[in-house]
């Protein structure tokens, strides 16, 4: 069995939806490292009341369990995971 093969990680889409505060968008990223995912890619819009932010996520945890920990979050408006995206090597 090659290493590759052994070391992948699943990545996945998630949106999330938080009113604009100080340090919202440090609490989630908090959490997201807590839970065991690694960000890989995040862009933000900021209205006026609300940030729109999506990330791309790789983590080998059950995405269900981050989901259910930043729906926890008092700032935390809506969270969507979209479908795992794909499983990414160690060596890529």
């Amino acid at each position: 069995m090659s290493p590759q093969a052994e070391c992948s990680t699943p990545s996945y889409n998630l949106n999330c939806r938080m009113q604009s505060e100080a340090a919202a968008l440090e609490r989630l990223c908090q959490v997201v490292r807590v839970r065991g995912f690694r960000i890989s890619q995040m862009s933000m819009n900021s209205g006026n009341e609300h940030l729109e932010i999506a990330l791309t996520l790789e983590g080998s945890r059950p995405i269900t369990m981050l989901k259910a920990q930043l729906e926890k979050l008092h700032t935390v408006t809506e969270v969507v995971v979209q479908a795992q995206v794909g499983v990414r090597s160690a060596s890529a």
